[in-house]
């Protein structure tokens, strides 16, 4: 009597556990899903916030790059001397005054991107410096022709890098 009682209680028992289980496997999908849906709306509202601060760092990062283009950049800043180390110095601090101007938008782009802006930057710099190592310019000027005159046989540093941004841009609009 005994095994009697003990498989009816289990006759009972089994399909409330197994309902239980089901009921408790159905609660668990239940609340990842919920979860992933939270995620999903939380990112999307951040998406809203980050993707205009994203997208006006970028601006900000092809205007720095259009300002310290040597073309635009020999034109706008003009020599205070006839000195070339003068103007070669000058012209260095414009181009660091702007990188450090824009340096926060670095938490903005990618970092595959801001080492395109600072290698722009940098080579820029350093097509500056080896132009004022020629013994044949003598003054600021020579040095400004001598620049605007390498210029037309290669692309500028910062083409390069404005053309990456725009790709990168491309790829999450």
């Amino acid at each position: 009597m005994d095994t009697d009682k003990i498989l009816e209680l289990l006759f009972y028992t089994l399909p409330a556990l197994i309902t239980g289980a089901v009921a408790y496997s159905f609660f668990q999908s239940f609340v990842k899903n919920e979860h992933h849906r939270r995620r999903f709306l939380l990112h999307r509202d951040n998406q809203k916030t980050a993707l205009p601060l994203r997208l006006q760092a970028y601006e900000r990062m092809v205007l720095f790059l259009e300002r310290i283009e040597p073309s635009k950049l020999l034109i706008r800043v003009s020599p205070l001397s006839q000195n070339k180390e003068d103007y070669q110095n000058y012209l260095i601090a414009q181009i660091d005054s702007e990188f450090e101007h824009n340096l926060t938008q670095q938490i903005y782009v990618s970092d595959a991107c801001w080492n395109f802006i600072t290698t722009a930057k940098n080579s820029t710099i350093q097509m500056i410096r080896k132009a004022n190592l020629d013994p044949q310019i003598e003054s600021a000027d020579k040095l400004r022709e001598s620049l605007l005159n390498d210029l037309f046989d290669k692309a500028s540093p910062s083409s390069a890098a404005i053309a990456y941004i725009k790709n990168e841009i491309s790829e999450f609009l």
